[in-house]
């Protein structure tokens, strides 16, 4: 059983380089937390930090009740799955399971239990007397995860196990991992730069950028209730769109307007797209009254379908389509709208193709409307 409790840790590197800075996060017992951000952001320095790894510079790591800043890795009863595995490769797989336990001079029956019994959870009992070599991406990392479940710690850190895998087999390592917690019951905290191993993988997600938190939550709220802009474009593939305008008013109610009218050139368009009295919680828009904002919207809430266009009539707007792609059950519409990409997740009976001007529509219920200079949420 362990929780885990990181008080206000930073590390800094010589030369006044801080890589993590106040990172507070209390992890319940047997959750499942994923550290996600771009490359450099300092997740894996901190999950190294949790392991014993790297030095904390300041702040306080507890395990348990019990404070491990000074505590060597070999006695933090934690266990760490690398990227690259780490096999050892003169030794068969029970060999590579097996070792940690002998140099704890575990006895030999019991070792012979532990492995069995970890092969039996990874299904690869058949694999026990193989060397390395002879195993694929996906078996190697099964016996890497096998020699740290044989150690039965109280903490699983894993450390981009799945980025070595061609992507059919991450899909399915997925979903593994995910039934593997179940089974052993443990806590596991996992890295990854790869939003989609995050949103389907974890019970919270922390979203980190430049060392920070950015946010802490469940897959569906960081999906749906981002705290600004970073998360809102780094959670959902397809990234949300995002627009650049002006928030306005007049006697039905608020309005966004975006775009280019030269009435000279007769180029360029105004739209204005109405936003429901739900989006105005607590008067949260009355601040922005003819002040430039971010307005963003998910690639499934645009649509150029006719249903749509009837009914969702506030947010039509002409756009240029640039590329499409049929991914089999939806097709993608890169579009351009004055100037702004727009990415639209549509039905793959589309009749759009390349070089087309074609209405689309927004779900205004689903936008998200963003501080244009401090980037964070004014509604979702």
């Amino acid at each position: 059983m362990a929780n885990l409790s990181l008080k206000g840790i930073y590390k800094k590197y010589p030369g006044g380089v801080t890589a993590v800075s106040d990172f507070n996060l209390e992890i319940k017992d047997k959750e499942f937390i994923i550290l996600v951000g771009p490359s450099g952001c300092g997740k894996s320095t901190t999950l190294r930090m949790i392991a014993g790894l790297e030095e904390i510079t300041d702040g306080e790591l507890y395990i348990g009740d019990r404070l491990v800043n000074n505590v060597a890795p070999k006695d933090r009863d934690i266990a760490m799955v690398f990227q690259n595995y780490a096999l050892y490769p003169h030794m068969t797989v029970f060999e590579n399971m097996a070792f940690g336990l002998k140099l704890r001079k575990t006895p030999k029956d019991e070792i012979k239990r532990r492995v069995e019994e970890a092969a039996r959870v990874l299904d690869i009992q058949h694999l026990l007397d193989r060397k390395p070599k002879a195993l694929s991406g996906g078996q190697r990392q099964r016996v890497a995860l096998g020699r740290a479940i044989v150690r039965e710690p109280k903490v699983f850190l894993l450390d981009e196990p799945l980025s070595n895998l061609d992507a059919k087999l991450r899909a399915q390592m997925r979903t593994e991992l995910s039934k593997l917690h179940r089974k052993v019951g443990t806590t596991f905290i996992y890295v990854t730069h790869d939003q989609t191993e995050a949103m389907t993988m974890g019970d919270r997600i922390v979203v980190m950028k430049d060392g920070l938190i950015q946010q802490v939550d469940t897959p569906q709220k960081l999906y749906e209730q981002p705290i600004n802009i970073f998360v809102a474009g780094f959670i959902g593939s397809p990234q949300m769109n995002f627009i650049e305008g002006v928030l306005l008013k007049d006697a039905k109610g608020f309005y966004f307007e975006f775009g280019s009218e030269d009435t000279k050139t007769t180029k360029g368009v105004k739209y204005q797209i109405r936003l429901p009295e739900s989006k105005n919680k607590k008067d949260c828009l009355a601040p922005y009254e003819e002040k430039e904002i971010v307005f963003g919207i998910r690639p499934e809430n645009v649509h150029d379908e006719e249903q749509y266009l009837a009914t969702m009539t506030d947010g039509i707007v002409s756009a240029n389509v640039e590329v499409t792609e049929l991914m089999g059950a939806e097709t993608y519409l890169y579009l351009n709208c004055e100037g702004f990409p727009i990415n639209a997740r549509v039905a793959p009976t589309t009749t759009a193709h390349a070089g087309d001007t074609i209405k689309i529509t927004m779900d205004t219920n689903k936008i998200h409307l963003f501080d244009k200079e401090t980037e964070q949420t004014i509604t979702n």
